[in-house]
């Protein structure tokens, strides 16, 4: 391996063709999405996007352990604290590159391929949701866990959760409850189970098939190799399923405090629930209220529009103090003993939510060309 963050790297295919790779490469770090890593990744993408040589991109890690554990926050941390509520120029940027690359993968024009083994988690789901090939392995576990650090499901998450059955979504991102394979499929999050030591025979199938350089063409004849090598592989129960109708009831209603309630006082053998039922009490109540108001907000949004609400929602957060108080206590000094403020839902005013979402400054003309 090189120092690169991410590796480049392309297969030459039977037809001549040939497939991009990405491969993020920060192992130590289980793969945390850095702005090094965007700045490399957005330019490539783009540049294979316009080669008609190019008829696809596999999008990979290196290491066992994880595609992408999430955000690499440890610098914006430091620029939290020292801007506080003043403008954050680093925050600026962080948000808006990491945004426009997780677009340009949703709105990609050739087949994309995600192999989202391991942990995948946060920034790690925004890069995975917008391929239009998921793959998922025995081993994947997938969560948006930024209730835990004072933040909200962003990199698009308040328009893909939106989209879960029912109010799958809405529970991911109160307790950010964590999923396995079967469990990302039935959300939709992901697309095919395939073992992980069949990849090589993925790459091998990937290499011998004749391309077109037609989108839907190229996109089925992918769908075929994944699901040739994810025949006969063992799928997980699924918790989700499982608890599918007991989810909607914890999470219905318009009144956060309802569910609230709800999720404090539920009774259940389930380590799964009864995990949920705790990371959300303990979670930040900001985060919390924010979820639900954007879950309320962007129900006919286009992604678009999304992507530039949580670019205002994420400024907000790093204007108020719950998200460095939450990467203090999980990555920082991981006493995990967050001291939340407000540290009820019961305190939160519809002010506090509407200075989280508002405008602070211009829109940045990347994410306002955005269709």
């Amino acid at each position: 391996m090189t120092d690169s963050v991410v590796l480049f790297d392309e297969i030459k295919t039977a037809g001549g063709q040939r497939f991009g790779v990405a491969t993020l490469n920060a192992p130590a770090s289980l793969n945390a999405l850095s702005v090094d890593m965007v700045r490399l990744l957005t330019p490539k993408l783009r540049e294979w996007a316009k080669d008609d040589g190019i008829v696809g991109v596999l999008m990979q890690a290196a290491g066992e352990k994880a595609f992408c554990a999430g955000g690499d926050l440890r610098q914006l941390y430091q620029t939290l604290l020292e801007c506080g509520p003043a403008r954050n120029t680093y925050a600026e940027d962080f948000f808006r590159e990491e945004y426009e690359l997780d677009y340009l993968i949703h709105t990609f024009p050739k087949p994309f391929l995600c192999w989202g083994h391991g942990i995948v988690m946060g920034g790690g789901v925004g890069l995975m949701s917008g391929c239009s090939h998921r793959v998922v392995t025995a081993q994947s576990r997938i969560a948006m866990p930024e209730i835990s650090i004072g933040l909200y499901p962003d990199v698009g998450g308040s328009w893909f959760l939106r989209r879960t059955p029912g109010r799958t979504g809405l529970f991911l991102a109160l307790t950010a409850a964590n999923l396995n394979a079967a469990d990302a499929i039935f959300c939709g999050l992901a697309d095919v189970l395939v073992p992980q030591e069949r990849k090589a025979q993925v790459l091998e199938a990937i290499a011998a098939a004749h391309w077109r350089g037609e989108q839907k063409a190229d996109r089925a004849e992918l769908s075929r190799i994944l699901a040739h090598a994810g025949e006969g592989a063992e799928m997980p129960p699924s918790k989700v399923r499982e608890h599918y109708d007991t989810i909607n009831a914890l999470m219905a209603g318009d009144d956060l405090l309802d569910i609230a309630r709800r999720l404090r006082s539920l009774q259940s053998d389930d380590a799964w629930l009864q995990s949920a039922s705790r990371t959300f009490a303990k979670g930040a109540p900001s985060s919390a209220a924010l979820s639900f108001e954007l879950w309320q907000r962007v129900h006919r949004m286009s992604l678009a529009e999304v992507f530039r609400l949580e670019y205002w929602a994420s400024l907000g957060f790093c204007a108020h103090k719950d998200f460095a108080e939450g990467i203090r206590a999980v990555l920082i000094d991981k006493d995990r003993n967050p001291r939340w403020n407000p540290a009820t839902i019961e305190e939160i005013t519809s002010a506090f939510i509407e200075d989280h979402l508002r405008p602070r400054g211009e829109m940045p003309a990347e994410l306002a060309a955005l269709a």
